[in-house]
């Protein structure tokens, strides 16, 4: 997918897309707090400083209008209050499909599609439980709370702690002659992806072609790799359906795929092994990165985190809301006409809410750039939303915190001179538009 477009042909409407909300011939919209021209959600500078980037956008208009190739316009919200509103309002829904006086284009399928999916993947985008409202998508979210509950997340914690102990065991043999070792091949990427395929029931052997194919996924690749990766994935979670029905175990296919009453559809179930495997381990390997990034470059923080344990909590709720690894959420749908702040929204029109924006909004925020990981204590604010928030509120959140403390806290007890290997601003963060990520982490673990 090119980052360069043509925002005067991008911004057309497209199905359920109402022409009197902005001039088609110059990209411009009309009313209250709105911009004057379309953003380039593709624009490098968005993907790679999202907090920085969209924060200008932010105090520019309430709502602008976001474009890219192959997929209808949506408008772009950044402001923590519209944020908020357009994830739990149920006025939006998360399925086009849901919109009276028919369905506008499906923007997420309509990406995935311009990625290079294969047309009969689609299904499974709508299937997700990303992708539902209502009572369905409280079906398909009591099947899966069971796994990730506080409890059962706390029961998994040793677990989590013998990898990491394993993990961190290994980095001394995975330094170069020049003392540096990157930590997200090494620690950040193999723990989550251990722990969720453990959750979720995937055989170890299969766990490297796992993790492959969800890197593809996610690192930003298009055409034949992507819709190859994709569907391989699928075939895969297929195959290890049938087989736990068969052969029952403590995992969570097995669960899903138990006797029940209002059994799924085998579309449902590998949906919902995809929205697991994705939330369970790319979110939080980014989130593990990106807090040792923030950790090595705020060394009081460091000192005060590592002198009162207690603030471990609190330090990974900072680390959300400040270098959140999940920019942007999913687009929603407006089911009737109605108004974000002072901006009118027609029916079936699309809007994207900014995670990053949001946390970063001095109107919910103090000092919102600074980062302070007593800020709870000191000057307690409303929640960040880096997970999400009402109904698709990130249902993994307690295991994403957990493996990152976890992680964070055995790192410095086995490397307390743990440095950067390069300056900060020679760290390269990847142009993605849902994830927040560098590219590698390369530290030395002793002076």
């Amino acid at each position: 997918m090119t980052e360069e477009i043509n925002t005067e042909s991008a911004v057309a409407p497209g199905p359920g897309e109402t022409v009197g909300a902005f001039d088609t011939a110059h990209g411009s919209v009309a009313g209250p707090d709105l911009a004057t021209e379309a953003i380039d959600l593709l624009d490098p500078l968005l993907m790679r400083d999202p907090a920085r980037a969209f924060s200008r956008v932010r105090e520019r208009a309430a709502l602008v209008r976001g474009v890219m190739p192959g997929v209808d316009p949506m408008w772009v919200a950044t402001r923590y209050d519209d944020v908020r509103q357009v994830l739990c309002d149920p006025r939006f829904v998360a399925d086009p499909a849901h919109v009276p006086g028919g369905e506008p284009s499906h923007r997420i399928e309509q990406l995935w599609r311009a990625r290079g999916a294969y047309p009969e993947d689609a299904k499974y985008l709508r299937a997700s439980l990303f992708g539902t409202d209502g009572p369905e998508h409280h079906r398909l979210r009591r099947r899966v709370v069971r796994a990730f509950t506080a409890g059962r997340v706390t029961r998994l914690r040793p677990r989590i702690e013998t990898l990491t102990r394993a993990l961190l065991d290994s980095l001394p043999a995975h330094t170069g002659p020049d003392g540096v070792v990157d930590l997200i091949p090494h620690l950040a990427h193999p723990l989550p992806v251990t722990v969720i395929c453990e959750l979720v029931g995937v055989p170890e052997p299969e766990r490297p072609d796992w993790s492959a194919w969800s890197t593809v996924l996610t690192d930003g690749a298009t055409g034949t790799a992507l819709g190859e990766a994709l569907h391989a994935l699928i075939t895969s979670a297929h195959t290890l359906v049938d087989h736990h029905r068969d052969h029952p175990g403590d995992d969570l296919i097995s669960a899903l795929t138990a006797p029940h009453d209002d059994p799924l559809a085998p579309t449902q179930t590998v949906a919902l092994i995809l929205n697991l495997l994705f939330a369970g381990h790319t979110t939080t390997v980014n989130l593990i990165a990106n807090g040792i990034t923030a950790l090595l470059t705020h060394p009081g923080q460091l000192t005060l985190l590592r002198n009162d344990p207690t603030l471990a909590p609190h330090a990974a709720d900072e680390l959300m809301r400040w270098c959140g690894p999940t920019p942007r959420a999913l687009p929603r749908y407006a089911t009737q006409d109605l108004h974000l702040g002072q901006c009118p929204i027609r029916t079936g029109e699309a809007v994207l809410p900014v995670l990053a924006a949001a946390d970063r909004d001095p109107r919910a925020h103090p000092d919102p750039d600074r980062f302070d990981i007593t800020r709870a204590r000191t000057h307690p604010g409303p929640p960040q939303v880096g997970f999400g928030h009402g109904p698709h509120r990130c249902i993994g959140d307690h295991l994403a915190l957990q493996e990152a403390q976890v992680a964070w806290t055995a790192l410095w007890d086995r490397f307390p001179d743990l440095t950067l290997a390069v300056s900060p601003d020679e760290l390269v963060r990847e142009a993605q538009p849902n994830s927040w990520k560098l590219s590698a982490l390369p530290v030395r673990l002793r002076r």
